[in-house]
């Protein structure tokens, strides 16, 4: 049974693409739920991680990077961030103080809404500039914009996370969890397996090929003795997309599957077979039910 001074919150986590938001999540859960490229738009989909803490719950939501869409699937990624939006107790805006642009005033008076929500500004990627740099940059912006918190952090190092949690536990509301303790996500391994195969195809293609391709689980079998079976199929939506998967010989999708099938036995910690077959699905990104068999839904 929970005590009265229980705290329980919902923490949105915003911001354009490639300013570490994942990174974030994954450093704030200790472990990994959302994959992480060097691309832009690598997240997708709205991931949800349940941070249990003493005598609190902070459910944070991990979002896509913030883009002008230009097909039905940006346009469902970008549906995702509003939904993430609608009635959370604290707002992360996260900036790469690397390179601009900072921070979007105008962005997040449009994004949030009234009544505000508390909105901390994280300034990332902290290690990558002299530590001069970084207060006029602090200075320039806490006068203009009513931030809640403003929180320097280098998420992929661990560093400014411990204050950040405690942070977020100042403005979250006393209440009862929203999950059980021992489920740290909303997400099946249908989802983390498939994400564990388009992260690998992420880091290895170039161009527009990563942006071209889906992953679909067909089947998912545990094995006699132990281990799983997995056929998954990596959609792409022209051929030459095809013929850069598969590579010379092969040793393109040999690549990919060996990376990813040892991500996914760290995954489920046991034996994996898994059997990789590239499908062309011309102009996937712009049909509905294509993407509702990939997880995206409207409202």
């Amino acid at each position: 049974m929970q005590t009265a001074s229980f705290r329980a919150g919902f923490v949105t986590i915003i911001g354009a693409p490639n300013v570490g938001k994942s990174t974030l999540l994954n450093a704030i859960m200790g472990t990994k739920l959302a994959i992480v490229t060097p691309k832009p738009q690598t997240t997708r989909h709205r991931i949800l991680g349940v941070k249990n803490v003493p005598q609190a719950q902070l459910v944070f939501l991990d979002t896509p990077g913030i883009h002008l869409p230009r097909t039905k699937l940006n346009r469902y990624m970008m549906q995702a961030v509003a939904q993430a939006l609608v009635d959370p107790h604290v707002v992360l805006y996260m900036t790469d103080v690397s390179r601009a642009p900072y921070p979007d005033l105008a962005f997040l008076r449009r994004a949030i809404g009234a009544p505000p929500v508390p909105v901390f500004w994280l300034l990332n990627k902290i290690d990558r500039i002299e530590p001069p740099q970084l207060l006029p940059l602090i200075a320039a912006y806490e006068q203009r914009a009513a931030f809640a918190e403003i929180i320097p952090l280098a998420a992929r190092r661990g560093e400014g996370v411990p204050q950040l949690l405690e942070s977020v536990l100042r403005y979250v509301p006393e209440g009862p969890p929203y999950f059980p303790e021992d489920m740290p996500t909303d997400r099946d391994e249908r989802f983390f397996i498939a994400e564990l195969i388009r992260e690998q195809v992420m880091l290895r293609t170039h161009e527009e090929v990563p942006y071209a391709v889906a992953v679909e689980i067909e089947a998912l079998q545990e094995q006699r003795g132990g281990g799983m079976e997995i056929d998954a199929a990596i959609l792409v939506e022209k051929p030459s997309q095809k013929g850069i998967l598969v590579g010379q010989h092969g040793r393109m999708i040999k690549d990919i599957g060996t990376h990813a099938r040892q991500a996914i036995m760290r995954l489920l910690h046991c034996p994996v077979h898994l059997r990789l077959i590239v499908r062309v699905r011309k102009n996937w990104r712009e049909h509905d039910a294509v993407l509702r068999d990939l997880g995206f839904r409207e409202g």
